[in-house]
């Protein structure tokens, strides 16, 4: 099933690091900004389900701007202080799944290309626990112009990567963004989740695996 897989690509936030991880570090920021996150969650469900854009950061802005009553260059500047710089010290503080730097390790020595796709910018997370160096590719699907499960993004990570779309397994902890977005390109998927999930849990069929920790994923990769 895997065997004609070239590359490998990661969503990051959730699949390369516990959400909960995160979440309960940022319980008192978003308490401080909540009237921002109540209104820029809303825009993001838009943002997830719109077309691929030529300025994905203006239209996000003009819908945030009409939530909040402002000008689109201020709720531009809210979203850059706010949902993105203001985040990064806290990915300072979390730590990577177990087995995440050495499946990136293992991975590039075996030869395939690897990828990062994800819906928020990767620089973010700062050094990304240290899989940078074995990474052939880094993309931020904002940037691109339309967030998954939108199969543009994942079009032009394959065109990137100079492969055909089945020929790339795409990895993501979310079966609505990540799994089908995926699957609807053309790609392989794998779906990480969580250990007593994976136990008690039916198969999940739309992924071509799941997995519940790096160590099991890279043994179904390269025995495949």
């Amino acid at each position: 099933m895997l065997a004609d897989i070239k590359a490998v690509a990661f969503d990051i936030d959730g699949t390369l690091y516990p959400s909960l991880s995160l979440y309960w570090r940022l319980v008192p920021y978003i308490i401080r900004h909540f009237r921002f996150y109540l209104h820029y969650n809303k825009v993001r469900k838009i943002m997830h389900r719109t077309a691929p854009l030529p300025d994905f950061y203006e239209y996000q802005a003009r819908l945030l701007a009409s939530e909040l009553g402002c000008s689109s260059k201020r709720a531009r500047a809210m979203i850059k202080l706010i949902a993105y710089d203001g985040l990064k010290k806290y990915f300072s503080k979390i730590k990577s799944f177990k087995n995440v730097l050495e499946t990136f390790k293992t991975l590039h020595e075996k030869g395939y290309k690897i990828a990062l796709l994800s819906d928020f910018p990767p620089e973010q997370k700062n050094e990304i626990w240290g899989v940078i160096p074995y990474c052939d590719l880094i993309l931020g699907t904002e940037k691109i112009g339309a967030l998954k499960p939108s199969k543009y993004p994942f079009g032009i990570m394959a065109m990137a990567l100079d492969l055909k779309p089945e020929q790339i397994l795409y990895v993501g902890n979310s079966i609505k963004f990540d799994v089908l977005g995926a699957n609807n390109a053309g790609m392989k998927s794998a779906l990480i989740v969580s250990p007593f999930k994976k136990i008690f849990s039916k198969k999940i069929k739309v992924a071509d695996i799941s997995f519940s920790n790096y160590r099991q994923f890279l043994n179904i990769v390269i025995q495949s």
